[in-house]
């Protein structure tokens, strides 16, 4: 893509979804932040199911808030049987079916909903924020918060939280035609109350002593010292984080995640040599995420995403690489 053209193709993609009057409210911001806190200070247990296009995961987590820091318990319940430890330096995935146990140190942690602190007050430059009405939602009350963007380079949201405590109990993922592409919601769980450590730790901990482990990890990166750079990040979204980690059993790979305080897309750079040769270049999607993957200069650019197609192929575009 000619670089005159991207800002009249973004220019041409900003199609408002409500009248340019339309505000967000303060008192629906606050309670994002909200449920930001509720995510991160609290305990619970409960099993949820993820729905998208035609699929369904049922999965049952448990979360630990304490001092040395929280530990959480992601078990998938359907098919092939699988389990995620998640705690403050590492993600622990436990692989039976193929008796491997794969480890991601330093990788940092993903909070959901991708709500960043300190970016809540800036969510009004991409969505009206507003508050619906009260649902109840696996035994509780829930007030709903509406996301609805201003533009087409993200998608809607409508989230559920417990009016009691902030905690997050469903959401629902919605296109620019109001189409839903994904949905998350609890079917039971146990906010708060005593929670044993016993509860947060592996079940193939003992079986998977011989199994196969793989390390991968991340480190701080300036990708920019290596030639590479993102030319025009899409409105609303900022650079949040800049690593080089392995993936895949290929090290050095470049990873950039730009947010918009809510929505989250990544960026993987990867040399051609270390990919799969059957790896196609182009579009994919499940659900909410859409992939877009594209060589450039002897390297594979994936950019992965819960953004609209347009947005991850803008981004991919975007990136360039000029030899030091």
């Amino acid at each position: 893509m000619k670089l005159y053209r991207l800002p009249l193709l973004i220019a041409s993609l900003l199609v408002p979804y409500c009248a340019a009057f339309a505000q967000s409210e303060p008192a629906a911001e606050q309670w994002l932040q909200r449920i930001y806190s509720a995510m991160q200070q609290l305990s619970y247990t409960g099993t949820f199911v993820y729905r998208y296009d035609d699929q369904m995961e049922t999965s049952r987590v448990t979360r630990l808030a304490d001092a040395p820091g929280p530990i959480e318990k992601l078990e998938i319940l359907d098919g092939v049987p699988r389990e995620i430890i998640r705690s403050t330096d590492q993600v622990v995935c436990y692989l039976p079916s193929i008796m491997t146990v794969k480890i991601d140190k330093g990788g940092g942690r993903r909070p959901f909903p991708f709500v960043l602190p300190d970016q809540v007050k800036d969510l009004a430059h991409s969505y009206v924020v507003r508050k619906g009405g009260v649902e109840r939602v696996a035994g509780y009350d829930c007030q709903v918060i509406v996301l609805e963007p201003k533009d087409n380079l993200r998608y809607g949201q409508k989230l559920c939280a417990d009016l009691a405590t902030g905690m997050l109990l469903k959401t629902k993922t919605v296109n620019d035609k109001n189409k839903v592409l994904e949905t998350f919601a609890f079917t039971e769980i146990k906010i708060g109350g005593p929670i044993g450590r016993e509860q947060v730790e592996s079940g193939f901990v003992t079986m998977s002593k011989g199994w196969r482990v793989e390390i991968s990890g991340a480190s701080n990166a300036d990708l920019t010292q290596a030639g590479w750079t993102v030319r025009s990040p899409l409105p609303g979204f900022r650079k949040v984080t800049e690593v080089t980690r392995t993936l895949n059993g290929a090290a050095g790979v470049g990873h950039i995640v730009f947010s918009d305080g809510f929505a989250a897309v990544s960026v993987f750079i990867e040399p051609s040599v270390a990919t799969n040769a059957t790896r196609h270049a182009g579009l994919s999607r499940q659900g909410a995420i859409n992939v877009f993957a594209r060589q450039v200069d002897r390297h594979w650019v994936t950019v992965v995403g819960e953004a609209p197609p347009q947005s991850v192929k803008l981004i991919a575009n975007a990136v360039e690489h000029r030899r030091p």
